[in-house]
């Protein structure tokens, strides 16, 4: 048996538990060697020694910080350990297999090795095979996948016959460390005198000369992706592609690189979004464990049969249950044939002017126990109007019209330090707006805050988070209010399949259950369709006029976006998932016939 302790450095805090878990531990006193004690080393922090440990369990009971973490996992995979960082740090097992002529999708939880991993691949980062504090020759990690399809691949890496282009996952530091216009810029990376045209179906020309300080997250996003594919290269690594873009530069951005895919080529792309990673990837890897505590590569499957699997929470090659229940989007879908009996809010006819832009509202209304989806380009208008709903904004012909005075939360898209009040920790603004989000035992506890890893911030400061656990605690704030109406903006942002699957699934309990109302702008046709009763499908000119269509039924709403797009979806028979078509097959070239971009 391989057993993995970990100990949250962050939260381990030994001067306030006095080393409660060295006194708890039945075999502390051993003379062979204590399980845990404290090194000087590491400023006295607890370190939990492995190869003496029983893993009775109760020094992580005892822990009043939960910083500890021990698993047992199978005897065969301590042959397969790739990389550990420290004394009881995260520990991965295995690699994805790059494949030549091939992309190779990657997907898990956040924290279980999926950037550990393509770093590893990437050259970036040197595997110790679990062994920390040593330096692991090249040879004897070639040796150490000797008879795989790594081991090749290993000996051309660490013999400089492998050249890497790698898109990074936070794009949002690039102009922190590069200066210069769109163009500039991407004439210096590009080494295949593609770099213009490439941009040119990316949707960049007309930004071309634009300072990158200027730029969007979208628009730094696709830049960056073209500088990536305009490099001569023979792996290609992309991680998270699609953040920052919606539904229509999604799309773009997947064609664009599948058709730059070559027989002698490796791809890897790293992504939450499951209809992204399904058009993009001809098998995939699942990433499974526990978030920070280890990781483990499952083997390849078919793209269609890996997301099915991962959903259904069980993996066939491993037989291993990696959820406690399936993942079905039927429900989601049929929903819409349900139209409750009152209405909650209602809008007329408005028109919204910033000055350099324009929305025009159609009237509408959302009926009590109804989520709206709200989708369309980046730029259109679709914050505008969550704004206008929120109060924040004024319309020319006045505020929305409601049947009586509504609670109101609000999640904006941008989460800043500013957004949280100065000298709070997590716990305690968690808990100051519902004592529920941080009562365990309670469903708002385990549905909610546990399922988005909450628990471990607790004692951090709110304005030292990262941007992505800044958002994640925005939202868990903004649903734990007792509100009549939530309207969340981008919720999905910096979140993996999991915790997008777990706040999609709260909306849905929580309007329900409240007989509240909510309005979500989103991109993730995957979130859409999991937690919406309608939709609203914005259009326009993106950054000067924009016009808000009025709420319809999902199937309607999705076709007339997609038929904008050019682009067909079907539903997956297994999960129901939606399922974007390839350009050009069978099913694509059928429905357009129909007319029908939603099936």
């Amino acid at each position: 048996m391989v057993r993995v302790a970990v100990i949250d450095q962050d939260s381990c805090k030994p001067k306030r538990c006095n080393y409660q878990c060295i006194s708890v531990c039945p075999i502390n006193k051993s003379k062979k060697g204590v399980a845990i004690e404290a090194d000087t080393k590491l400023r006295t922090k607890p370190v939990i020694y492995e190869d003496v440990c029983i893993g009775c369990g109760l020094c992580v009971k005892a822990c009043p910080f939960d910083a500890i973490a021990i698993v047992n996992l199978p005897e065969e995979l301590d042959e397969e350990s790739v990389h550990r960082y420290t004394v009881n740090g995260f520990k991965l097992f295995r690699l994805p297999i790059p494949k030549p002529g091939e992309v190779v999708g990657v997907i898990g939880k956040n924290g279980v090795g999926k950037t550990t991993a393509i770093r590893i691949l990437a050259g970036e980062l040197m595997p110790n095979l679990g062994r920390v504090g040593e330096e692991v020759p090249e040879d004897e990690i070639i040796r150490h996948f000797r008879g795989s399809e790594l081991q090749t691949y290993f000996q051309r890496l660490y013999g400089k016959g492998l050249r890497v282009a790698h898109k990074v996952q936070y794009i949002d530091l690039v102009p922190r460390y590069l200066k210069g216009t769109v163009g500039q810029l991407l004439l210096r990376a590009d080494e295949r005198g593609i770099a213009k045209e490439l941009a040119t179906e990316a949707g960049l020309d007309r930004i071309w000369d634009r300072e990158i300080t200027q730029l969007s997250g979208g628009e730094l996003q696709k830049m960056v992706t073209v500088a990536t594919l305009s490099k001569e290269a023979d792996v290609y690594i992309f991680d998270e592609p699609s953040s920052y873009l919606d539904v229509r530069e999604r799309v773009r951005i997947a064609k664009l690189i599948r058709s730059n895919v070559k027989p002698n080529k490796y791809f890897l792309v790293v992504e939450h979004d499951l209809a992204m990673l399904d058009y993009l990837s001809d098998n995939v890897h699942v990433l499974y464990g526990e978030p920070g505590v280890y990781g483990i590569v499952s083997q390849p499957y078919g793209v269609r049969v890996g997301i099915n699997a991962f959903l259904d929470g069980y993996l066939p090659s491993e037989n291993m249950r990696i959820r406690k229940t399936p993942i079905q989007f039927d429900k989601a879908l049929e929903a819409e044939t349900q139209e409750p009996t009152y209405k909650y809010l209602e809008w007329p006819q408005v028109r919204i002017d910033l000055g350099g832009f324009r929305l025009d509202v159609e009237p509408g209304y959302i009926n009590g126990g109804e989520v709206i989806s709200i989708t369309g380009p980046n730029g259109i208008g679709k914050t505008t109007f969550i704004r206008f709903l929120a109060g924040d904004i004024e319309a020319e012909g006045g505020a929305a019209y409601s049947y009586r005075e509504l609670r109101i939360s609000y999640k904006p898209q941008y989460i800043s330090p500013e957004y949280f009040p100065e000298g709070f920790s997590v716990v305690q603004y968690l808990g100051n707006i519902n004592p529920d989000a941080i009562t365990p035992g309670t469903w708002l506890y385990i549905e909610l805050t546990e399922k988005l890893g909450l628990p471990r911030l607790f004692d951090r400061d709110l304005r030292e988070l990262s941007g992505g656990e800044m958002q994640k605690v925005a939202i868990a704030g903004t649903l734990s209010r007792e509100a009549d109406l939530y309207l969340l903006d981008e919720p999905s942002a910096h979140l993996d399949v999991e915790e997008r699957l777990a706040v999609g699934k709260i909306i849905k309990r929580l309007t329900e259950n409240r007989k509240a109302a909510a309005f979500v702008a989103e991109h993730d046709v995957m979130m859409i369709a999991m937690i919406s009763d309608k939709a609203m499908v914005f259009t326009g000119e993106p950054g000067v006029h924009g016009v808000a269509g009025a709420p319809s039924k999902i199937r309607d709403s999705m076709n007339r976006l997609l038929s904008t797009l050019d682009i067909t979806m079907r539903r997956e028979h297994e999960s129901g998932r939606p399922r974007i078509n390839k350009e050009g097959s069978y099913l694509d070239r059928a429905q357009k016939t129909k007319g029908v971009y939603f099936e």
